[in-house]
């Protein structure tokens, strides 16, 4: 959770309210907070659009601030494409996990709070989810059965892999690194420490 002086400082300062409760700015800076609503929220395709608008509306802006526990792969994706294309810096208010950390690699200069954390790990999608997936598109996609779809995905896996790791290195990113950060753990989240996120270039200060 983000510390309470912070939230305070935030309804104190009168920030302007958007549709997407996910975003506000202060000054310079566009907040873009998925953790603090009255409901559950997170990084999704709907932001893409609203970030690019706010930003198109508010050229003084020169920092994207976030606190996300992540989202949608796509959506983060697409949102630090985004960043990249409008050249602002990023920076990290608390946390920033999952596909977040697509979202902060698309800022020029990248920081993060002193005690906020950077969380890292694979993709991944259930069993169940896939089942829904094969009932919904079978019949518009011509699979006769699951493993039509199977071998679809086969290759489609491979390209959004690829897509994923050309973006995190085009962003300065240690090659080496950006593979150990889709590496499969048994503990879940991945936390490598400041040091470590500045050695690899993730981090630019």
């Amino acid at each position: 959770m983000v510390r309470w002086w912070f939230m305070v400082g935030l309804l104190a300062s009168g920030l302007p309210a958007f549709a997407n409760e996910k975003f506000s700015i202060d000054g310079d800076t566009v907040i873009y907070d998925t953790e603090n609503l009255d409901e559950e929220a997170e990084i999704s395709s709907s932001d893409v659009d609203d970030l690019r608008d706010l930003l198109r509306a508010n050229p003084e802006v020169t920092r994207l601030a976030l606190n996300s526990a992540g989202g949608g792969y796509f959506a983060g994706l697409n949102l630090g494409r985004l960043v990249a294309d409008f050249e602002i810096d990023t920076h990290i208010i608390n946390e920033c996990s999952s596909s977040c950390f697509y979202v902060f690699l698309g800022g020029i200069n990248r920081t993060m709070a002193r005690g906020a954390e950077l969380g890292l790990h694979h993709t991944s999608w259930s069993a169940e989810s896939i089942e829904g997936y094969f009932e919904d598109e079978q019949e518009s996609s011509g699979w006769a059965n699951p493993f039509d779809m199977t071998e679809e995905l086969y290759i489609e896996t491979q390209m959004e892999l690829y897509d994923e790791l050309i973006f995190v290195v085009s962003r300065g990113v240690d090659p080496e690194f950006a593979i150990e950060s889709i590496r499969v753990r048994r503990d879940g989240l991945w936390y490598p420490t400041r040091q470590k996120l500045r050695a690899a270039g993730v981090l630019t200060e």
